[in-house]
């Protein structure tokens, strides 16, 4: 595998095209030519031989044609190489080492775009012409290996990858707003040729596109191909079925493997347990062991298993690994959701643009073993889009079947009643337990939602054929075809999918319906091809799973770690959503009261992501790097252990960094242990610290600790939040340092402490206030301890980070039972001059003494915080021991 790049009518910089062209773990060098304002390049993704090809770098798939008028880039493999060359010698042409990239740039410089038709793989490509100055562009007939092209000032960027023009310091990146909207609300992406990204779009398969100054408009755009009518002809006149079918359908799919089965290294399968990728095992098996081959090592499989879970698939593996017996070697992969979130922001790094699911997942991780080992690995994606596999085309064939006999239609109803029942539960359990509907829309900002009203999706419900052109070709491969790609291109393998190939599509598109459906499920003429193939319990098994992940039981085990960044800032600013909604939203999915599902937190949860990586400003990450863990001696990071007050008072403070709190904890206990570790480290740690802790001091413990201990902090999916909390919430303003009761679960929390009358009438006396100027009015109106109530920040430690909390109870109670708790256990040198504890609420823009048995004012106390010495992350430094300077 390879990417490519060109560019034309940009004077660029030498370097240009290696920008363009992204790089990968174990890339290549790249290959370029220049001409002018125009320039051509090819990378080898990984430094392994080509299929076929005898060169082992980029140079094989860059040709240049005798002469020097064409100059080809290709990206991608022919399966018909041999035929083509062979005709092409017989109109002369002379061939070299007869790479792919030669027979190509053949094939275009007999025919030109007409050519193209004539290629079977999986391929895209650029062709500079050099007399008449332009640059064509073409991708495969399905689109397997991708393309883009972007404006660049006058000019245009090409590559495969929209990293690399990402890189390429020409275009502005901006989202595409109009692609998130319908991807948020419509669950699509990758149906046409607008990309996430303003400005780049693909290059569509089957499409030729054509780049130069005397086209018009510059880019001129036209399909190449008739593949889609030629389905919708077959479509017209189907077959009847019967077992020859199916015996022509074996040696139609068996031809397929054979052909993507080339390779000089190892090959290896995806098995996931579905009957597409088991079929698959099971025909490189049959491929590998013909008349004629080559001895071969046993056959990888590769599986990823999810024990415990509904999508563990291990007795389908199983069942194929035993028919296959020694002949496979399988290997399994086990990712967890700790896993996952470690990898997930290289994930949407690799996969440049959004994903509708968590499933690409499950490949990446399958891909990233593979890759050590096999040099293609073969895939069985394509059959579920060509061969009916989805749950709605059998619903369409129902409608099909009824508006032609009402008979036939009730014979197959009632032969599908399980399978109708296993996909209508989870809508018959939200409606039997009385889950609330939330539409996608309102989770959106309204302005956004109000500016894209207007979009659609229309799906096909009443002719199965034409819903299956439009999942081949729009709704449904072009998706996995990009995120295969993606992930092959992260680890340096081919990936090679039998089901999508012209000659078998063909022959599915004429066949008749009960071909693909019968008696409620797909693939009719699969499950009969590979009978006595494979165990009748994959041939005939009536559920379906898929190769993807448990994302919905995964994503309760992540809620924290998702709430987080829904409460993010980030989040709360884009222009897309509702946070308040969302975060509600998300509460109530984590509760079970409302329909929103998985893949709609995943959205909106990878939207965002991506949005981080791509378009915010963030600190690089150094792999490999161990984090610095903060000793009880030095200062948080941006922050100073020394500080002098306005009045002249000079002190030192030590935060000290603890484990986790829980609502088990001994407070005094455990809070102990921490200042005895402190006091015994202290000579041999802190050089000066004779002269700086000679003063007086005290013991600071934030409030948060004190009120989890004292069991008043709450999962925000434990609180039950009322319509007055989210409508007094709104009106509430967000300060980056804390939510305050900006959140629908504070609020819940005052209105719980303090009363709801008590609450509006504040809240009426601080709108006042507001217009007065007078700000704070609300919190001297509704009295009490409201003003510490707290709520979930993205930067907090779990559980803060989705907690809300009241504020401690007794604060004054709990600073003496731990003074008296230190006196009695800290050195002796120390205990005199000890002046007691303080109970404090700090963040970066204010402080609150809430509780204290040291003497003097509060504010004297809060005077020795003004910089927030505890931190405002995730420093976990709950508690500080701040020490008086002696005066010289």
């Amino acid at each position: 595998m390879c990417g490519i790049a060109g560019h034309l009518g940009v004077h660029a910089d030498e370097a240009l095209l290696d920008r363009l062209l992204a790089t990968h773990p174990g890339s290549g060098a790249a290959a370029t030519a220049r001409d002018g304002d125009a320039g051509l390049g090819v990378r080898q993704a990984r430094p392994l031989r080509a299929v076929g090809d005898s060169e082992t770098d980029g140079v094989a798939r860059l040709a240049v044609a005798r002469g020097g008028r064409f100059t080809l880039a290709l990206d991608g493999e022919l399966y018909n190489r041999a035929e083509l060359r062979a005709d092409l010698e017989t109109l002369g042409h002379d061939f070299g080492v007869g790479s792919d990239a030669e027979v190509v740039l053949a094939a275009f410089t007999e025919w030109g775009t007409d050519g193209l038709d004539r290629l079977d793989g999986a391929f895209a490509l650029a062709v500079w012409d050099r007399d008449t100055r332009r640059m064509t562009l073409a991708r495969d007939h399905f689109g397997v290996r991708p393309l883009y092209v972007a404006r660049a000032g006058e000019g245009w960027l090409v590559a495969s990858e929209i990293g690399g023009i990402l890189d390429s310091g020409l275009h502005e990146r901006q989202p595409d707003d109009r692609t998130i909207y319908r991807y948020l609300r419509f669950r699509v992406h990758d149906d046409g040729r607008s990309t996430f990204f303003a400005g780049i779009e693909r290059v569509g398969a089957g499409e030729v596109v054509t780049l130069g100054a005397d086209v018009p408009g510059d880019l001129e755009r036209r399909p190449y191909t008739r593949l889609r009518e030629e389905l919708t002809a077959l479509s017209r006149s189907p077959r009847a079925y019967s077992p020859a079918v199916a015996d022509e359908f074996r040696t139609l799919l068996t031809a397929a493997v054979r052909r993507r089965a080339t390779s000089s290294g190892r090959v290896g399968t995806s098995l996931s347990g579905g009957l597409d990728s088991a079929a698959i095992a099971a025909l490189l098996d049959v491929v590998e062991h013909e008349p004629g081959r080559s001895a071969h090592e046993a056959q990888d499989t590769w599986s990823a298993i999810y024990p415990g879970s509904r999508n563990d698939e291990r007795a389908h593996i199983d069942a194929v690994v035993a028919v296959l017996g020694d002949r496979v070697q399988e290997h399994r992969i086990e990712p967890t959701p700790t896993e996952f979130k470690k990898d997930l922001r290289d994930l949407v790094r690799t996969q440049e643009e959004p994903l509708v699911s968590t499933g690409a997942y499950t490949q990446y991780r399958v891909l990233r073993d593979a890759a050590q080992r096999d040099t293609v690995v073969l895939d069985g994606h394509g059959g579920d889009e060509t061969l009916a596999g989805f749950g709605p085309h059998h619903l369409i064939h129902l409608r099909g079947l009824r508006s032609h006999s009402v008979a036939s239609a009730a014979t197959e109803l009632g032969h599908s009643i399980d399978v109708l029942y296993r996909r209508g539960r989870p809508l018959i359990g939200d409606r039997l337990h009385g889950r609330k509907d939330v539409p996608v829309t309102s989770l959106l900002d309204a302005d956004f939602a109000r500016t894209h009203a207007s979009e659609g999706y229309d799906v096909e419900r009443a002719d199965l054929r034409a819903r299956l052109a439009d999942d081949v070709f729009a709704g449904s491969l072009p998706a996995r075809l990009r995120y295969t790609d993606k992930n092959a291109r992260r680890f340096g393998v081919a990936v090679r999918m039998p089901f999508v190939d012209r000659d078998l599509v063909r022959f599915v598109f004429g066949l008749s319906d009960d071909a693909l459906v019968k008696d409620g499920v797909g693939k009719r003429v699969l499950r009969d091809a590979m009978r006595g193939l494979l165990p009748a319990s994959v041939v005939d098994r009536r559920d379906k799973v898929g190769a993807t992940t448990p994302q919905g039981e995964w994503f309760m085990r992540l809620k924290n770690h998702i709430y987080g960044e829904f409460l993010s800032e980030s989040f709360a600013n884009r222009p897309y959503f509702d946070q308040t909604a969302v975060l509600h939203a998300f509460e109530g999915w984590i509760k079970g009261t409302n329909s929103i599902d998985s893949m709609t937190v995943w959205r909106m949860l990878n939207l965002e992501l991506w949005l981080q990586e791509f378009f915010d400003e963030r600190e690089p990450e150094h792999a490999g790097q161990t984090p610095h863990v903060k000793t009880d001696y030095e200062p948080n990071a941006r922050k100073q252990l020394d500080l002098v007050t306005a009045d002249g008072t000079a002190v030192r403070r030590y935060p000290l960094r603890t484990d986790l709190y829980s609502r088990e904890d001994d407070l005094e206990a455990r809070t102990l242990g921490y200042i005895e570790r402190f006091f015994a480290g202290l000579p041999t740690a802190v050089p000066d610290h004779a002269a700086a802790t000679g003063g007086r001091w005290y013991f600071f413990i934030s409030e948060k600790i004190v009120a989890i201990t004292q069991g008043r902090s709450y999962f925000i999916w434990d609180i039950k939040v009322g319509r007055p909390a989210r409508l007094l919430s709104r009106y509430v303003t967000r300060t980056p340092a804390g939510i305050g009761l900006g959140s629908p679960f504070t609020m819940q929390l005052a209105i719980e402490e303090a009363g709801l009358p008590r609450v509006l009438f504040a809240s009426a006396g601080g709108a006042v206030g507001k217009v007065l100027g007078r700000r704070g009015l609300f919190y001297d109106l509704v009295g009490g301890d409201i003003r510490a109530i707290d709520g979930p920040t993205e930067y907090s430690v779990y559980p803060a980070n989705v907690s809300a909390k009241l504020g401690p109870k007794d604060p004054d109670d709990v600073a003496a039972h731990l003074s008296a708790a230190i006196r009695a256990r800290v050195p002796e040198a120390y205990r005199d001059t000890f002046g007691g504890t303080v109970v404090m609420d700090a963040n970066d823009i204010g402080r609150n003494v809430l509780g204290k048995d040291a003497p003097g004012p509060k504010e004297r106390y809060e005077a020795m915080f003004a910089d927030n010495p505890l931190g405002q992350g995730s420093e976990q430094t709950p508690m500080a021991i701040v020490f008086e300077t002696p005066s010289a």
